[in-house]
């Protein structure tokens, strides 16, 4: 049961993981080292949450489209079963449930992949980076 608690724990630390931005190796890199250039992302990210460019900005929007998508599907996939069983509404129910809580599992613990900052964040961050003299190559 421990090993249970610490696999869901772990894996939900890195579902909060967020994309970073990838920086080319240009002289500016080069000056200050990666130690330096992950300071100046930082404070770049500070800014821009400052500035209201938040990364999460639009986010529970996505999340709630994400949810409407999965009962959809998942009450066509249960009216399937359902039918197959006797009893395709109950089985409509029962995937349309399964179908938000997955989708909002996923958009929760961003599964699969680190969630990307919204746009306004990333292209503030982008061009505070630039004015600094970083070339970001993009959002990994």
């Amino acid at each position: 049961m421990k090993r249970l608690v610490v696999a869901v724990l772990a894996s939900g630390l890195l579902g909060c993981a967020t994309a970073s931005p990838v920086l080319y190796q240009n002289q500016k890199y080069e000056d200050v080292g990666r130690a330096g250039a992950e300071r100046d992302i930082a404070e770049c990210r500070a800014l821009a949450d400052r500035a209201g460019a938040t990364a999460d900005v639009g986010k529970a929007g996505e999340a709630a489209k994400s949810a409407g998508v999965g009962a959809v599907g998942g009450a066509a996939a249960g009216a399937v079963g359902g039918a197959i069983g006797g009893s395709p509404g109950i089985g409509a129910a029962a995937g349309a449930a399964s179908g938000v809580v997955w989708s909002l599992f996923s958009a929760m613990f961003g599964w699969m992949a680190p969630s990307q900052p919204s746009s306004v964040h990333m292209n503030y961050v982008n061009a505070c980076l630039a004015d600094r003299g970083y070339q970001v190559v993009g959002w990994k």
